[in-house]
């Protein structure tokens, strides 16, 4: 969402791709060449091959790759194949090695002193072209190799973790059932039995209910440090309760009640004063732990106006509206190594702050949703899915190549895969050249407000960040994009109000929603330990 494809506009689209299928068809191979080729007429191939030893006599697996009959395969039959989908990318990474340092031996035998004496310079030269080529294009094979390798052990791992979920769901059927079927009990019955069970689900649904207190214990971005001056403030609302930040005399920002003690008149309205906020009604000055230090036309009493722990960090500030102490340390929100920030953007949404999450924790609306902007053109795949580990609150999407993480107490992190315009080119976004970086925060104003606060950064075209008035062109394409989902999120939020559940069917693309949604529910349940996260 937001501008996930603000470089897509700037002829920077995402790049996405399908997986690529690791066997080949019978008969043929997928390497661009082959080894007999380069060695020569005289049954070299051979003879290197046996001067490396036994390294390379492994057999090709393809010939043992199980022949699975009907159109699925149950668990395990999937496992197999996988299995020999590595077994294959093994024995291909193999033969690439070979032809690399079969192509090695042939240069040094071109460039051999005895060698020159019997060809021309023009075609050594010639010779030695057409080998440096081979041996780059040997390279390349190797690296796709090892792509491939690294892929299909995801693969693996991902379906073990299916093995395993069935395994325990037959466990706990059989548990629920109590004793075994009677012999009069057929399978079908048994099957049928099995579909009836109720799908889990979330009740997400009616009226939104007072925010609960505990989900106010962490701390929460709320104001991009540049736009902080010594002499601004920023009123902000934080479930529900009016604030306002400003920096104090020694430079730190503070947050105190946007309210003045005196009339209840908003300080905002104010101005900053030497390191303190002035009411604009009577003059009464703050400062940032909410001592009234000055009062005008009148004898100064002890008044003091509420406060939050406020501290700035990494290019943020950041509050705790929480009644318990704050924690000592903050999570870092900075992009990864390499990356600029080109953009800071904050917006205002007429949405609760929960339903914009589930939407950004979303990949698989995108070719619907977002038609006229980043997915223009897209294919709509035949499975999306969203692997992870199983007490994550991160992964990475399948067929796209973007890696997404939800970061505690609301934010959400992506790094997302691009190349050239109109190109679909990587699985991971390891396998992508160019990256796009963002991260959304998603604070609760109030129970029908959120206010957005939005960082991009890449890690190419640093001349962007020196271009006049760029950051007034990603707000309008950011804009572009959020109007795209904030059409569907509304109606969602209507309905909601009404009674309808947001999350009457999960499936499997919903994982990382589904698990923002459990992760919420034990905290304002007040679990000892939370879901999917590490404890400290």
């Amino acid at each position: 969402m937001s501008a996930i494809a603000t470089a897509a506009t700037l002829s920077l689209p995402i790049s996405l791709c399908p997986s690529s299928k690791l066997g080949n068809k019978k008969g043929g191979s997928r390497t661009g060449f082959r080894v007999f080729a380069i060695i020569g007429e005289e049954g070299g191939l051979l003879d290197k091959k046996n001067a490396w030893g036994t390294l390379f006599d492994v057999e090709d697996p393809r010939s043992k790759v199980p022949q699975c009959k009907g159109k699925f395969l149950d668990v395990n039959q999937a496992l197999e194949v996988a299995r020999y989908d590595i077994h294959y990318c093994d024995w291909r990474a193999r033969q690439d090695l070979l032809t690399i340092m079969l192509l090695h031996e042939k240069v040094v035998e071109v460039l051999n002193p005895l060698a020159r004496d019997y060809k021309s310079i023009g075609t050594l030269k010639k010779d030695l072209a057409e080998l440096q080529e081979e041996l780059a294009q040997a390279h390349r094979q190797v690296h796709i190799s090892e792509a491939r390798v690294a892929t299909a052990l995801d693969k693996l791992a991902y379906m073990e973790a299916l093995v395993n979920d069935r395994l325990l769901q037959d466990r706990t059927t059989t548990e629920t059932e109590g004793a075994s079927p009677s012999p009069s009990t057929s399978t079908a019955s048994l099957v049928t039995a099995k579909n009836n069970l109720p799908r889990k689900s979330l009740n997400v649904s009616g009226p939104i209910q007072p925010y609960n207190p505990r989900l106010k214990n962490f701390w929460y971005p709320v104001a991009f440090s540049s736009d902080l001056k010594d002499d601004t403030m920023i009123p902000i609302d934080c479930f529900e309760e009016p604030w306002v930040i400003f920096r104090g005399k020694d430079g730190k920002p503070g947050c105190v009640q946007n309210t003045c003690a005196h009339r209840a008149c908003p300080l905002h309205l104010g101005s900053v004063n030497e390191g303190r906020i002035q009411c604009p009604y009577h003059g009464w000055e703050y400062s940032t732990d909410g001592k009234c230090e000055k009062m005008p036309s009148t004898r100064l009493l002890n008044v003091k106006i509420r406060s939050l722990p406020c501290y700035e960090q990494e290019g943020m500030v950041w509050i705790w509206p929480g009644s318990d102490p704050p924690t000592a340390t903050l999570p870092s929100l900075q992009p990864p190594s390499g990356f600029k920030i080109h953009a800071e953007i904050i917006m205002e949404l007429p949405v609760e702050h929960g339903l914009l999450l589930d939407n950004l924790l979303d990949l698989a609306h995108a070719p619907f949703t977002h038609t006229s902007t980043f997915a223009k053109g897209w294919s709509v795949p035949n499975l999306v899915k969203f692997l992870t580990p199983a007490s994550g609150l991160q992964g990475y999407w399948d067929p796209y190549p973007i890696d997404m993480e939800f970061r505690p107490p609301c934010m959400v992190l992506s790094t997302i895969g691009i190349s050239k315009p109109g190109k679909l080119e990587g699985q991971t976004t390891k396998q992508c050249s160019t990256h796009l970086h963002q991260l959304h925060v998603c604070l609760p104003s109030s129970r029908q407000k959120t206010r957005l606060l939005y960082r991009m950064s890449l890690d190419f075209a640093p001349v962007l960040q020196h271009i006049p008035f760029m950051q007034y062109l990603w707000r309008h394409f950011a804009e572009k994009v959020l109007n795209e989902d904030l059409r569907l999120v509304i109606g969602q939020q209507d309905r909601m109000l009404n009674g309808a559940n947001v999350w009457n069917l999960p499936v499997t693309y919903d994982k990382l929603g589904v698990r923002y949604r459990l992760w919420r529910d034990s905290v304002e349940r007040g679990a000892e330990k939370l879901p999917f996260t590490k404890q400290t």
